[in-house]
């Protein structure tokens, strides 16, 4: 008879196979939707006429309920970490895909995951036994964990109607920060809901007692926050950046309130604790490490996505013929109307472009490289 233990790591990899492979979908769904309307595809609500939109959807909640599934059957603490493994898979679609581009630092990443994740899989302490679904709503309902709850509901709301409104699209972390501690309320939910439904099926039916029935609507409604905010991330930023900061701040909150609502963790080894101290740093530095390869690339496809969307709009892009893919000039197409400047007057789209600056010292290096020794001579 397999332990329990391992039938949850064998669902909770399935689950983060289809998450991973989902991001990709949704991502590609709302860019599809974003240009069909010439702007962005949250703001109009235009994804939800994208297929492939729903396609991606449909997948991660699949991916989901195997993971929700998962928890029935182990600690939050065990199969919360092991979705690193979406990371991963995320990460290699979308440079494969979406054409995102990882790198060495973002190779090592992954592989730091993986290494951090069977630590983690090898010194996990065992679940809580739990007799009924009553048993974990009065773990729920003690101090420790009405506070955490409360404090999350207060953070939500204030971030959702003061912080979104003027710094959503510029700072992944605040909608990642809403989706992170509102999820790991859903993931306590989600195990007594789950320990309902196992227990159901062993022949101790859990749907006669209320305390089934709160932990739904409180899955129901978590799960509808989560899919808003992780939605306008991933319209907003990079799947490599919104991926690994998710997964850091949904982990990391997660086994806080694991800890709050038992009081613990199910083990009396301090080899293992610190054992599984140690796979979580792993895990996380790996994750850090494919959001910096990310962001060192950053720059370069913002300016390229930024350059596209001056084209919608009624221009076209030219390079300088001298430095091809650093600089670019931008013109007005021939004969379109407008006050601005005449047809032979030209304007560098870097100027108006945030990123330009982070580019100037490698263009100024390759410029001084691309001068022959005479004109240097002339100069001097």
């Amino acid at each position: 008879m397999i332990d329990d233990k391992y039938i949850g790591i064998i669902i909770s990899i399935a689950g983060s196979v289809g998450i991973g492979g989902s991001s990709i979908l949704t991502k590609l769904g709302l860019i599809q939707a974003g240009n069909a309307v010439n702007g962005s595809a949250t703001d109009q609500h235009a994804y939800f006429k994208n297929p492939l939109w729903w396609t991606g959807m449909v997948i991660m909640v699949l991916g989901e309920i195997l993971n929700f599934v998962a928890y029935t059957f182990a600690p939050p603490i065990l199969i919360t970490p092991l979705g690193a493994l979406s990371v991963i898979i995320g990460a290699v679609l979308a440079s494969l895909v979406l054409k995102e581009r990882l790198g060495h630092l973002g190779r090592v990443g992954c592989a730091l995951c993986l290494l951090g994740s069977l630590i983690i899989v090898l010194h996990a302490p065992p679940d809580k036994d739990v007799g009924t679904v009553d048993e974990i709503l009065h773990y729920a309902l003690q101090p420790g964990f009405l506070t955490y709850s409360l404090f999350v509901l207060v953070f939500a709301l204030v971030m959702i109607y003061a912080v979104v409104p003027k710094y959503g699209r510029s700072n992944p972390s605040v909608y990642i920060s809403i989706c992170s501690l509102v999820g790991s309320v859903s993931v306590m939910a989600i195990k007594g809901l789950g320990v309902a439904v196992k227990l159901t099926f062993e022949g101790n039916n859990q749907f006669t007692r209320p305390a089934t029935y709160v932990f739904g609507v409180l899955v129901v409604t978590c799960i509808v926050v989560q899919t808003n905010y992780f939605n306008k991330a991933l319209d907003a930023f990079h799947t490599n950046v919104v991926n690994p900061m998710y997964y850091v701040g949904f982990s990391t909150a997660t086994i806080i309130a694991s800890i709050i609502l038992f009081q613990g963790i199910n083990t009396d080894d301090p080899a293992n604790s610190i054992s599984l101290l140690a796979g979580l740093v792993t895990t996380f530095l790996g994750v850090h490490l494919l959001e910096l390869a990310r962001a060192r690339a950053g720059p370069t496809d913002r300016a390229r996505d930024r350059s596209r969307s001056r084209e919608r709009r009624g221009g076209y892009a030219r390079a300088r013929e001298d430095e091809i893919g650093l600089e670019t000039i931008y013109e007005p197409e021939p004969g379109a109307g407008g006050s601005g400047a005449g047809a032979g007057d030209v304007q560098i789209a870097g100027e108006e472009d945030d990123d330009y600056e982070d580019l100037a010292d490698e263009r100024t290096r390759l410029q001084r490289g691309s001068r022959s020794p005479d004109g240097d001579a002339r100069r001097t």
